[in-house]
């Protein structure tokens, strides 16, 4: 008796944070949208790897880490890159390449999106990062969840905000900690409000954990996935639209089962639901 009590004050209590932290991350959104400034998300990409990732082996140009432009999570059909520059709604900004060495490829994509009657304008910055790479990928994605890394990309006039200062970041690729040990994190987090979107094979399992004293964790999986452009999208515009958060998790569902040709239902059960 005493321990089905205390489970469900644990439950209860998740459920009470979690949606402290997504209200505080929506509020966010809504107060930078009525300042009139850009609406941002940040995605890491980690190229699909035949040699260096724990991935069920695809065809040699899908499986490629070193090459981009035909990588299955960044040129093909449904790659990042792939996906979003055949989408009437996204446009792609010309923005200098990366610094950075493992970063072979850097996007900015942006679209308008309405709330409330009125236009926002949204960035999505994708870097596709080498595939050997993949254990620095995590790392920094875990690392800009936690505020760090804040980039300015200078588009129009205008700063946009990405990096740990973006509004929503994402990782898309193979769940690389289940091959390797979660990376030594640099400490610290600035606790502004923001959320994480974790598109891999049981993310929930491997990345909830870690991402949870930092930062709300919107969608992650329960199951085996194909972490393709069309769950992205679906989930960045639903966020930025003003979506709750069961909503953007309902709409990513929607779009799995829509291109993968499976039932609603079937698709639901891919992702988790917070409490």
């Amino acid at each position: 008796m005493k321990a089905g009590i205390a489970a469900a004050a644990l439950w209860l209590l998740s459920r009470t944070v979690f949606a402290a932290e997504t209200d505080s991350a929506a509020r966010r959104v809504l107060e930078d949208f009525n300042s009139g400034k850009p609406l941002v998300a940040h995605v890491i990409v980690a190229l699909a790897d035949n040699a260096h990732q724990g991935i069920v082996p695809v065809p040699a140009a899908l499986g490629d880490g070193d090459r981009p432009q035909s990588n299955l999570y960044w040129g093909a059909m449904y790659g990042v890159k792939g996906f979003l520059k055949r989408n009437a709604d996204w446009r792609l900004v010309p923005i200098p390449a990366s610094s950075d060495p493992r970063i072979l490829e850097r996007l900015l994509f942006r679209r308008d999106v309405v709330r409330d009657g009125r236009s926002a304008t949204v960035y999505l910055l994708a870097e596709a990062w080498q595939g050997r790479q993949i254990e620095g990928s995590i790392r920094q994605f875990f690392e800009m969840t936690r505020g760090q890394h804040p980039q300015t990309v200078r588009v129009a006039g205008r700063d946009v905000a990405a990096g740990g200062a973006a509004h929503l970041i994402a990782y898309v690729g193979h769940d690389g900690l289940m091959d390797f040990a979660v990376p030594e994190l640099t400490p610290g987090s600035d606790r502004v409000p923001r959320v994480a979107v974790v598109l891999a094979c049981y993310s929930d399992h491997y990345f909830s954990g870690i991402l949870r004293p930092h930062v709300a964790p919107l969608v992650t999986t329960a199951g085996l996935m194909a972490p393709e452009a069309y769950v992205l999208e679906a989930i960045v515009s639903g966020w930025f639209e003003g979506a709750g958060s069961g909503e953007v998790v309902e709409g990513a569902a929607n779009a799995y089962a829509r291109y993968q040709k499976i039932s609603v239902a079937s698709a639901r059960r891919i992702f988790h639901r917070n409490p």
